[in-house]
């Protein structure tokens, strides 16, 4: 069950920031949501940990703010495995990418503490 609400809250996270930024651009049904979610989140699970051992000390030198770069090409490696998928996710640029995974990580933040302060009734 927890794996399906982490799909979900990123679908929405993505959903948010799709609809706030002009470089982000998602063209598909409503199941292309859940496909293009679950491909980010996989991106997440996988390669992002691997990757953030790998650039720790880039990360500690700029006392975290690597962080939001690495988050960014997350999102770029997102949209370019959603091409291969046949899914319309386009990224405009860098900057675009950056400020798509700044409001993804801060709707996904949100979303999970909702959730969880619902679940801890």
């Amino acid at each position: 069950m927890g794996f399906i609400i982490a799909v979900l809250v990123n679908a929405a996270a993505l959903w948010v920031a799709v609809q706030l930024l002009d470089g982000l651009d998602f063209s598909g049904e409503w199941y292309q949501w859940a496909i293009l979610a679950l491909v980010f989140g996989v991106v997440n699970a996988v390669v992002k940990p691997i990757l953030k051992i790998l650039t720790l000390p880039i990360t500690v030198i700029t006392l975290g703010l690597f962080l939001l770069v690495l988050n960014a090409l997350m999102l770029y490696l997102t949209s370019w495995l959603a091409g291969l998928l046949g899914l319309t996710f386009t990224i405009g640029g860098f900057l675009d990418a950056l400020l798509g995974a700044i409001v993804i990580a801060l709707v996904g933040t949100v979303l999970n503490w909702a959730l969880g302060a619902m679940g801890a009734d």
